[in-house]
């Protein structure tokens, strides 16, 4: 047989033939490479998780991404202990409490100052739907510490000569009240308060992924274990305690989200559910078709104040405040006059909404 290949041409050959077995030696190779870099990227980063109580008996969840795995529990729980000492009107000896049994109080924790400033923000604009100073409505109605419930009319008529906010004053050292008899309760709006001190402090050590909850407010930023939004619930007002579903879900870009409803803190007496949102205005039990209220903006306490104002307010009012309000988003659900429930969301939420059920 006549080999017609002159030496370069068979050195030529050769050389390709290697090119090409190279090539698909390598192009496994470089699939593998690839999907283990998917599969890295796809792998949930490790968080720190922390559990624990504050408020009494009122749980926490935090979670969030720290290269070192740092534990910032003990730091928290000590912060959210001062802070009690401030604002928790169960404690004797907190600023509030020594408010509440005299006519003056100085300030020596940096915290009620600024409750006291969000609070009047928010009475105003909310024609004082929200009011810290109906604490004794509160107890009067059986959701304070004493759980007895006798009202009647004189009662109320009486109690509401002093349960209005403007009866107390405050500068950035000290608040004092015009009549002695007021009393202040800030449980509408101390959760949102304790989980911006969280957020602030994990943030203050460099911690830039992180979610923080007590009692179910929120405030989140950067991303989860995935490198996608945090997302939270809402729950269902169906819900009860032993059965809880979700009508929604929603993804948080930076923000903060409160939300306040009567499945879950309300009394039954002769056959009539009474819930625990007082109407500043009339001294009874909030009676209106809103089912529950959840509110986010950019800290938590101020989501928080919103979502009480807002159950007050029922939901026609609540919108007009959030379309007038931008810094404002709200998702409402209530019930209409055929039995049905129905929702509204404001413009900002309809991108990272997920609704289970319709609405409008």
């Amino acid at each position: 047989m006549t080999n017609n290949f002159t030496d370069s041409e068979y050195f030529r050959g050769m050389s390709v033939a290697k090119e090409m077995f190279s090539r698909k030696r390598l192009l496994p190779l470089l699939l593998i490479i690839v999907l283990i870099i998917v599969y890295y990227a796809r792998k949930p980063k490790p968080l720190v998780e922390l559990h624990g109580k504050t408020f009494g008996t009122i749980a926490y969840n935090i979670k969030y991404k720290d290269k070192a795995q740092r534990d910032f529990q003990p730091s928290i729980d000590s912060i959210l202990n001062v802070f009690n000492d401030a604002v928790s009107h169960y404690r004797p000896n907190s600023e509030i409490s020594r408010f509440n049994r005299d006519s003056t109080v100085e300030f020596e924790l940096p915290y009620l100052y600024p409750v006291l400033s969000k609070s009047a923000e928010v009475y105003k604009t909310s024609h004082g739907a929200f009011n810290p100073a109906v604490m004794p409505l509160v107890n009067a109605w059986g959701f304070g510490p004493d759980k007895s419930m006798n009202p009647d009319s004189t009662l109320i008529d009486s109690l509401m000569e002093f349960t209005r906010f403007d009866l107390v004053q405050f500068d950035s050292t000290h608040a004092w009240k015009t009549d002695k008899r007021v009393e202040l309760d800030f449980s509408a709006v101390a959760k949102g308060q304790g989980v911006d001190l969280v957020m602030n402090f994990l943030e203050s050590k460099g911690i830039k992924d992180v979610f923080v909850e007590i009692g179910g407010e929120v405030n989140a930023r950067g991303t989860n274990a995935y490198g996608k939004p945090w997302v939270v619930g809402i729950l269902d007002p169906a819900s009860d305690v032993l059965k809880q579903s979700y009508i929604a879900t929603v993804s948080l870009d930076d923000e903060a989200v409160a939300t306040s409803a009567n499945n879950f803190n309300y009394v039954i007496r002769d056959g009539v559910k009474y819930t625990h949102t007082i109407d500043p205005a009339t001294g009874y039990p909030a009676h209106n078709p809103i089912l529950s209220a959840s509110v986010f903006s950019k800290d938590c306490m101020t989501a928080d104040a919103y979502a009480t104002a807002f159950m007050v307010m029922g939901h026609e009012k609540a919108r007009a405040i959030v379309e007038s309000h931008p810094e404002l988003e709200a998702f409402l659900i209530y019930s209409t006059p055929d039995g049905n429930t129905a929702t509204y969301a404001s413009n900002g939420l309809k991108d990272k909404l997920e609704l289970f059920q319709n609405g409008n």
